[in-house]
């Protein structure tokens, strides 16, 4: 038995989200007891193998095959349950993208098995895996647990956990298994890929935020906020209220109905942080925290918090960055 992270590719490199998934499986296998094997697909993964094998694991699947140079939904199903069918993990984890939105309940159907999607969270209790996912716009968490023998199928959502916990060390050991794979098992053509509206933002992947609630007051103040995320090299972010305001596109919207990001740095401008907020943002490595009111929920789970005015503390960070450079 052990536990299964799937590495996902776009373009021949590793998905970021694809690190998130596999700490969470190191988590899991560590309670369980299991071993973390990292199972990636391709038609040649040998750009990758060094990558994938320096990380924690005790070993890299590799499943390789010409039909599996462009992701189809028919070929991932059919390959990986083939692997699985030999590997017999207890867990089966992913990351929670477009890609795997679409093949992993097929995989968790095919193999007779649930699939438990955009967890936020991951523990085990009793021997079996139990995870945590959002309820009614994130008001509520609820724990999630699969009955019944087989494979737990399940996603995990951007930011909910560290990716940059990984630390590389000695090469682990490589194995390529068969795949039989025919063009008559493919029923679909593959397209371009999925990508956002053009001029979308996708802030999972930032490594600095600036993000501002309802502390800025008017739309006429944001120019300070770009300013301030300008010299950090940041994007813009928002708490809802911004964005339903139109003040900020809904891109730009962090929380349980907008974006989960996990950046390195995580400035919050005048946000209270109520729990739809802070489940979108609370897996930054860095939080901090500037607003008036000293009680505000935003400075429970902030690492550093200034009590103050956004208008004065916002231009003397900028001040002290441009002087800096």
């Amino acid at each position: 038995m052990s536990v299964v992270v799937v590495i996902e590719l776009q373009d021949g490199a590793i998905v970021p989200m694809s690190w998130e998934a596999l700490v969470a499986g190191g988590t899991a296998a560590d309670a369980l007891g299991e071993s973390l094997i990292a199972v990636a697909l391709g038609s040649d993964l040998t750009a990758i193998e060094a990558q994938l094998s320096a990380k924690p694991v005790s070993e890299v699947v590799l499943l390789e095959h010409p039909l599996l140079e462009r992701y189809t939904a028919d070929g991932y199903v059919a390959a990986l349950a083939s692997a699985f069918a030999e590997l017999k993990p207890k867990l089966a984890l992913f990351p929670h993208t477009y890609q795997v939105r679409d093949f992993g309940p097929k995989l968790a159907a095919r193999m007779g098995r649930a699939f438990v999607s955009d967890a936020v969270g991951l523990g085990v209790e009793d021997g079996r895996p139990v995870f945590v996912r959002q309820m009614f716009q994130g008001k509520f968490q609820a724990d999630v647990t699969v009955e019944g023998e087989g494979t737990v199928f399940a996603s995990i959502q951007s930011g909910s956990f560290r990716a940059d916990v990984l630390v590389d060390g000695p090469a682990s050991p490589l194995r390529r298994l068969d795949v039989a794979l025919s063009a008559d098992q493919i029923r679909t053509k593959p397209l371009e890929r999925f990508r956002e509206t053009a001029g979308a933002v996708d802030l999972s992947s930032a490594e600095r935020i600036v993000s501002v609630g309802r502390g800025i007051k008017d739309p006429e103040n944001l120019p300070l906020v770009e300013k301030l995320a300008a010299a950090l090299g940041a994007e813009v972010a928002a708490s809802r209220p911004i964005c339903d305001n139109g003040w900020l596109p809904l891109e730009r919207q962090v929380g349980s109905s907008g974006q989960t990001v996990a950046p390195k740095l995580y400035l919050a401008l005048g946000i209270s942080g109520a729990i739809q907020h802070v489940v979108g943002m609370k897996g930054s490595k860095t939080i901090v925290a500037v607003n008036k009111d000293a009680s505000a929920p935003i400075f429970e789970i902030a690492d550093y918090g200034i009590v103050g005015d956004l208008f004065e503390v916002a231009p003397a960070l900028i001040e002290a960055l441009e002087r800096s450079s």
